[in-house]
């Protein structure tokens, strides 16, 4: 009897599986070089769990029931895998073997090409794993989006431009300090090792390398081998702005005695794209070579740059476009049978570092990197003596002015290089008892040779295995060398150093010879000295359901003018040569997310930042060239940002939906044009070049953002992007002028520029994207999307928005037969049509043995859309009432904005091989 009650216990506590035959299925997944692919994602059709590959790639399902099966298994950077296999009724355990993801093929066919003359490891960057599951290692759905289908047409989240980003390359921020923005030249054509970031955060979300900004991080490590052991050569065919890209990269791995080798060059080339007059060359290199003395400790050196040579091409007016077509650009004209461009960018800024990664005990992690960076940039343009503006789209040379009918403007339409070389032979001059010819025309270059030197420390520990700590610090010194030099005399013998806009004034009052040759500098030559140090602490604690990071910077900087050339004009004397007075400022701030795990698949995450950010170099001084005043009311800007986020991960469903409101106090906005100002009654003319500042600039951001990626089937995606924001300024800002004849006028000469409500230019407010893409197994893959842009606003100029635009100087009053509605009519910014785009893309890779081969093309604008205006401006010539408004009741205005148009249907081809 006993014996049966304790067999009867027995099978009474055995497990369920012991009755039903349930089985667990594992795999381990790799990469096509064999290394494991930890956090890659694995979706079990038949189930709504999926799970995540640990840090060796294995994975498994438990307790499935006999049937059919099939997963996907994805990770970003790399091409989704669908299987299929069967768990049959007496199997235990099922060995799915190794899982083999290759690179992604479509890295390329997305490339954004990088383009100024409107002006890429695997373990996600963290030693933590939160139990959350909310990683930054891949971009979502609406940031793939924005980046490679919106992004081409100038499309910018949440209003955010270059400004606000940060990219960092070992610690070391490649932003520049003269305007903040990010020079992607100074690595352009280096795809290959920088296609996959080691972080890469957006927006305000806090990242463990630095405090950030408003528009993201992205953070490259460039130790030799974290790079795939491989070899790959590409070449790629455009149409948009080269021809030919050739690329080439070996990696050697990591070799048993410690050495690691990465090396890569490119080039880009081409002179009949689209746009007239366009030409481009320029060059890429990049090398890291790593010594590994033990698994705790390394160093790497890293050299790269890209030498570039490119021209640009002209805004131009929409008269000018309806005579010549949108391809014109009036920087060319014919020279011995070539297209000759004045203005080329020439520049060749290399970086080389000095990274020491050392690991300290189990948790802790301590990187140190020097840098050195020097070079130039170096940008030409026309220059007159007393003669004619050579611009063949000069308002008097247009037909609107009633001189040239259409026919006569395009038979000049271009720069007549033969008429300014024969004008400098036939001025003749007398010196030293030689004929010699002086330069009316001549071709000079803007220069800039900076030299900075950095410092970055980042060192990084777990305190608790659910608790992270980041400390940075950085100090930065720049030695920033600017001045105009001769590049061109055009048939001269020498040029005059004089300034014709006033009384031909010496520009270096101090040197009695006032002819400067090719190579010397002429009108202005400077150095900006910049000082930075800043200090980043942030920890990232992670719970059941919440996860919590915390992050607060503090930073100094200093910065002082240094001139080189004494004012020939008495009033600047004392401030244009010498050092000036040192600039100071104190800069801090607070960020913070916070993620609350509803289950394993949706989230609620808030993003919080409060700081300030000091003025850059070209914000600290109104105008450089001449003196070291300093911009009045310059001052820190303040910036507070908030956004809440919805997010899901499912199986078939994955989505963001976000809210976001951003506040940018006390900014400075800077122009520089040429102005006809005049006062009216008085009838004293102020025509001249001037320098405009706008000070204590108020601006919002505002919007929802939506995207969605739906697995329709296995192998068909449907991917949606919405952007719905408002930016504007909302207050009415101060504004002040700097020029040669006048010195400085502020708000209590031109008044404010009423521009509250007016809307931030640049980027379309509103986007929607919709496309589909097919993955083959079959390692194919074919995707389209269409595009719609919204609410695109032309960029005003201030001075005409001033009282002092319909104002009397006499007796302050309004003149005669101004009204609200005349004065909005000159003044109202101009919105630009909304615009329809429709893209492709495709590709094909191919294995034979261990060599792998990739072929892919992605067309923009398929639909030829030139109406589509990418960026323009005002002209700031009419700061008076009766003269603007004249203007603008003209059928086609002498000072129509200034516009930039997109460039239609343009391609990119490109095939790889790699092994």
């Amino acid at each position: 009897m006993i014996k049966k009650l304790s067999l009867i216990s027995l099978f009474t506590l055995m497990p369920a599986s012991f009755y039903f035959a349930q089985t667990t299925v594992y795999a381990y997944i790799k990469d096509q070089d064999g290394k494991p692919l930890e956090k890659a994602e694995v979706d079990l059709a038949q189930s709504s769990d999926d799970v995540v590959a640990d840090k060796i790639g294995y994975f498994q399902f438990v307790d499935l029931k006999p049937g059919h099966y099939l997963i996907t298994v994805t990770k970003p950077s790399f091409e989704s895998k669908i299987l299929e296999f069967d768990v049959a009724a007496d199997e235990k355990r099922k060995d799915l073997g190794v899982i083999t993801l290759n690179y992604t093929l479509g890295s390329d066919a997305g490339v954004i090409v990088i383009d100024d003359s409107a002006t890429d490891t695997e373990d996600g960057g963290s030693s933590m794993q939160p139990t959350v599951g909310l990683l930054s290692s891949g971009r979502d759905a609406f940031q793939n989006v924005s980046a490679f289908e919106l992004g081409a047409y100038w499309f910018r989240p949440r209003g955010v431009d270059n400004r606000f980003e940060d990219v960092l390359f070992n610690g070391v921020s490649m932003s520049k300090n003269d305007d903040g923005r990010i020079d992607f030249n100074n690595w352009g054509g280096l795809n290959d090792v920088t296609r996959y970031p080691y972080e890469n955060v957006d927006n305000i979300t806090p990242s463990e390398y630095a405090f950030g900004n408003l528009g993201g991080v992205v953070y490259y490590n460039t130790k030799a081998s974290s790079y795939r052991k491989q070899t790959s050569l590409a070449y790629s065919f455009t149409n948009r702005s080269y021809l030919h890209r050739a690329m080439a990269t070996y990696s050697s791995g990591l070799s048993k005695n410690g050495w690691a080798f990465t090396f890569s060059a490119s080039r880009r080339w081409g002179d009949r794209a689209i746009l007239d007059g366009v030409y481009q060359d320029a060059y890429g290199y990049f090398a890291a070579i790593e010594k590994k003395f033990s698994d705790r400790h390394s160093i790497n050196l890293t050299a790269f740059g890209s030498p570039t040579y490119r021209s640009s091409n002209s805004p131009n007016t929409q008269e000018v476009y309806d005579i010549m077509g949108k391809n014109y650009n009036s920087y060319w004209g014919w020279q011995d049978g070539e297209k000759r461009n004045s203005r080329i960018r020439n520049v060749y800024e290399p970086v080389f570092m000095l990274t020491d990664y050392l690991k300290i005990g189990k948790n802790s992690n301590w990187t140190n990197t020097v840098s050195y960076q020097f070079g130039s940039d170096a940008r030409s343009r026309l220059d007159w003596f007393h003669a004619s503006d050579p611009n063949p789209t000069y308002y008097r040379k247009l037909p609107s002015f009633g001189l040239l009918s259409a026919d006569e403007f395009r038979q000049q339409s271009q720069i007549d290089w033969n008429y300014l070389y024969n004008t400098n032979r036939l001025n003749l001059t007398q010196m030293d008892g030689i004929t010699q010819r002086g330069a009316v025309y001549t071709v000079v270059e803007d220069v800039t040779k900076d030299k900075t030197f950095n410092f970055s420390s980042h060192f990084d520990t777990r305190l608790k295995d659910n608790w992270k700590l980041n400390i940075n610090f950085n100090y930065q010194n720049l030695k920033s060398d600017n001045f105009r030099r001769i590049k061109d005399l055009l048939g001269a013998n020498f040029a005059y150093n004089l300034n014709a806009f006033n009384g031909d004034a010496r520009y270096d009052a101090d040197n009695t010879d006032v002819t400067v040759r090719e190579g010397d500098r002429t009108q202005y030559s400077y150095e900006l000295t910049k000082n930075l140090y800043s200090l980043n602490v942030s920890s990232e604690i992670d719970f059941n359901k919440w996860n919590i990071v915390a992050s607060i910077f503090s930073s100094y900087s200093e910065a002082y003018r240094e001139g080189d050339f004494r004012s020939g004009l008495a009033r600047f004397r004392d401030n244009s040569k010498g050092k000036s007075a040192v600039y100071d400022a104190l800069d801090a701030g607070i960020k913070g997310k916070i993620t609350y795990k509803i289950n394993g698949k949706n989230f609620i995450v808030y993003n919080g930042a409060f700081f300030s950010l000091a003025p850059t170099l070209n914000e600290i001084y109104i105008n450089p060239r001449m003196v070291d005043f300093v911009t009045p009311g310059v001052n820190n800007q303040m910036i507070n940002s908030n956004d809440l986020s919805y997010i899901l991960r499912g199986q078939i469903l994955k989505l963001r939906l976000s809210a976001y409101y951003t506040t940018i106090h006390n900014s400075t906005e800077i122009s520089r044009y040429y102005a006809d100002v005049n006062d009216g009654e008085l009838g004293n003319s102020f025509s001249t070049l001037v320098n405009e500042a706008m000070s204590g600039v108020n601006k919002r951001y505002m919007g929802l953002e939506l995207g969605f990626d739906v697995k329709v089937t296995p192998t068909l995606n449907a991917v949606g992007v919405a952007s719905v924001g408002e930016y504007e300024y909302t207050n009415n800002p101060e504004v002040s002028t700097f020029d040669d004849l006048n010195g400085f006028r502020g708000t209590d000469f031109w008044g404010k520029a009423n521009v509250k409500d007016y809307k931030v230019a640049g980027t379309p407010q509103k986007a929607f994207s919709f496309g589909l893409k097919y993955n083959s197994p079959k390692y194919w893959w074919v995707g389209a999307s269409a595009n719609y842009l919204m609410d695109q606003y032309l960029d005003f100029s201030a001075l005409n928005k001033t009282p002092y635009m319909y104002t009397d100087r006499q007796t302050n009053d309004p003149f005669p037969g101004v009204t609200p509605e005349l004065i909005e009519l000159i003044t109202k910014q101009k919105k630009f049509d909304n615009q329809f785009m429709l893209n492709a893309n495709a590709g094909k890779s191919f294995q034979f043995g261990k060599y792998r081969m990739g072929i892919s093309i992605s067309v923009n604008n398929i639909l030829d859309n030139r109406d589509y205006v990418t960026g323009g401006f005002e002209q700031g010539r009419n700061v008076n009432f009766n003269e603007a408004l004249i203007d603008s009741q003209r059928a086609t205005p002498y000072f129509g904005p200034k516009l930039w148009y997109d460039r239609g249907r343009t391609f990119f081809t490109n095939v790889y091989l790699r092994f």
